[in-house]
């Protein structure tokens, strides 16, 4: 006998439940704070949320209370009453109402045909679809359930409160929004609510303030971050890596300027894909420069110097500098999304006889950096191919692209990647290959990527002199390792929650005197440990060993040394990150913490 579906589990019932879930907010808000004039109330990806104009404002305190409310509200088995009304009652109706964003809607729906903030105009309707539930009139296409009683046992928690302006202009009045969530469960809601405790914890930006690793400056600006001398030593750190291991693939370092004519970016294609994110930067001297937002371009132009020939291919190239991109104000913040992005970046250039081998040797690199920083277990790939309905937003022949996909699926078949076709992932230039990864929290991040490209060469007239002395295009393979240190920073961060392995760890060993006679003992130590390369920190300060003990495990540091008067003989007791003690030998310690970092465990 077959098992029954569970009917009150399905995807678009669980939808539904949450756009009604958003309505008996805004009815709970309604009843609270009778003169609140609301926008709009959709579901989110696990949840919903209302966008409010409040008098008041709100805190953890008062979502408690239209939390209440709202169960309050359930208990009464409100009914979710829908009418077809025309375009004129229901102007007249929110009018009546006090409502000024639904009359807003109403009118672009007469002028537009829609309420879409970018559309192309539409016929316009005749009626529109309203529903109430209890005081609370909303227009909504729906559907929702019948009654509150549905939501009975559907778990949901209001969760914060935020800005947002009205329709996403920034022009328009900042609302306040109510985010809530909603699951089938309540077990699903509890592990989404842990998840999110420990991503709380876990935030890169609460993490860098609190081990000194960058800031930001109101002088300075937004999305410019400041990197402290313990963050510089993890980007070095991670910098050294990668270019020790594309050194062994023979990559040669490169530096480009910042700056560059807008022709440079036209040439390439860039100035149009960026055309609203380029920084411009003039002089009284009459100068017009562009803040560069990619690096390739650039190294083209290092290639096209000289003249070369089939024996010099291929000739690799990789920098880590400065690319500038003027993001949206509303989008930027931490890390993640930045103006200035140190982006580490590299090409090669080569015939197309030597794409394969380019290309597999950069999915080694990859594979050998992550596995370095212990992300490599878990990981996908996606192979990311051209919009074939729209072939306009890329440059290049089609039988070139035609040519690349293919390679990069014979590539990802031979090397066992197993790379899943995705449509609409494509660079502006060609195709790749993008390595998706999870995180400590199961979020997926994609960084590294490897992208064929016969376009850009043919721009730019990059050629070689063939063996019959003729000039042949060559071909560009971009690869991107890390892609920034910024975004990579905040990844790492957040994945090990500032407890960084011992190679990227900013100090490597603690070291405190227990008095004042042991300063001497605790200086000669650090020396010793310094000379090997090993990084300290020594804390001469008076408080309390219990408070700098704590102090230094706040910082996540690997070992902590306490040195008094029975380490004096050489052995040390040793405290590790996670609070176990080990009696060991001087000499012995700085042979495993060597070991160590050598084998970055």
């Amino acid at each position: 006998m077959k098992k029954k579906s569970n009917e009150n589990s399905t995807p678009e019932l669980i939808e539904i439940k949450r756009h009604s879930c958003s309505h008996l907010l805004a009815a709970a808000v309604l009843s609270l704070y009778p003169k609140t004039k609301f926008g709009i109330g959709p579901t989110i990806d696990n949840g919903f949320y209302y966008d409010l104009d409040l008098k008041e404002s709100l805190g953890a305190n008062d979502l408690k209370t239209i939390e209440k409310k709202m169960k309050e509200l359930i208990t009464k088995d409100l009914k979710f009453t829908k009418k077809v009304i025309s375009l004129a009652e229901a102007e007249k109706l929110f009018t009546q109402l006090q409502q000024p964003y639904k009359i807003e809607l109403l009118r672009d729906l007469k002028e537009k045909g829609s309420t879409k903030i970018k559309t192309e105009k539409k016929e316009n309707p005749k009626k529109v679809t309203i529903y109430q539930l209890g005081n609370f009139i909303d227009l909504c296409r729906g559907p929702h359930v019948s009654s509150t009683k549905e939501l009975a046992n559907f778990p949901f928690k209001l969760t914060k409160v935020a800005g947002a302006y009205w329709r996403g202009n920034e022009k328009n009045k900042m609302l306040t929004r109510i985010y809530g969530l909603a699951f089938n469960q309540k077990k699903e809601l509890k592990e989404y609510l842990n998840r999110q405790a420990e991503a709380e914890k876990r935030d890169h930006r609460k993490l860098g303030k609190e081990l000194d690793l960058f800031c930001f400056s109101k002088l300075v600006g937004p999305g410019l971050p400041l990197f402290s001398p313990k963050g510089v030593i993890i980007i070095d750190q991670l910098k050294k890596e990668i270019e020790k291991i594309c050194a062994g693939y023979g990559f040669q370092k490169v530096m480009t300027p910042h700056l560059a004519k807008i022709e440079l970016y036209r040439l390439s294609g860039h100035a149009d894909k960026f055309k609203k994110e380029l920084f411009r930067v003039h002089s009284d001297q009459g100068h017009n420069f562009v803040m560069k937002p990619v690096q390739c371009p650039h190294q083209t132009q290092i290639y096209a110097s000289q003249k070369r020939s089939y024996r010099d291919l291929p000739i690799r190239y990789m920098e880590s500098e400065k690319q500038y991109r003027a993001e949206k104000t509303g989008e930027v913040g931490g890390l993640n999304r930045v103006y200035a992005i140190t982006v580490e970046d590299g090409h090669s250039f080569c015939r197309v006889s030597q794409v394969k081998e380019e290309i597999k040797n950069m999915v080694k690199i990859i594979k050998d950096f992550y596995i370095s920083v212990g992300l490599w277990e878990n990981h996908w790939v996606s192979l990311s191919l051209r919009d074939y309905e729209h072939q306009e937003k890329y440059i290049g022949d089609s039988q070139d692209w035609d040519q690349c996909e293919k390679m990069l699926a014979e590539i990802s078949k031979e090397m066992n990647l197993d790379a899943k076709k995705i449509e609409g992932e494509a660079a502006l230039y060609g195709p790749k290959l993008d390595f998706m990864f999870k995180d400590s929290l199961g979020n997926e991040i994609q960084i590294p990527t490897v992208q064929l490209d016969f376009a850009t060469p043919k721009r730019f007239n990059l050629v070689c002199t063939n063996e019959k002395g003729e000039d042949e295009y060559v071909v560009m393979v971009h690869r991107a390792i890390l892609g920034s240190y910024e975004r990579f920073l905040a990844l790492l961060i957040e994945h090990f929650a500032g407890a960084f392995p011992i190679w990227l760890s900013p100090v490597q060993v603690y070291l405190t005197p227990v008095g004042e006679k042991h300063i001497p003992l605790a200086q000669k130590i650090e020396k010793e440990i310094q000379k090997e390369g090993i990084r300290t920190e020594l804390d001469l300060s008076s408080e309390t060993i219990s408070y700098r003990v704590r102090k230094a495990e706040k910082q996540k540091i690997p070992y902590i040394l306490v040195l008094g008067d029975k380490e004096k003989g050489g052995v040390l007791n040793i405290r590790k990150r996670g609070g176990q003690t080990e009696k060991i030998q001087k000499q012995d310690f700085i042979k495993k913490l060597l070991k160590e970092i050598a084998e970055k465990k």
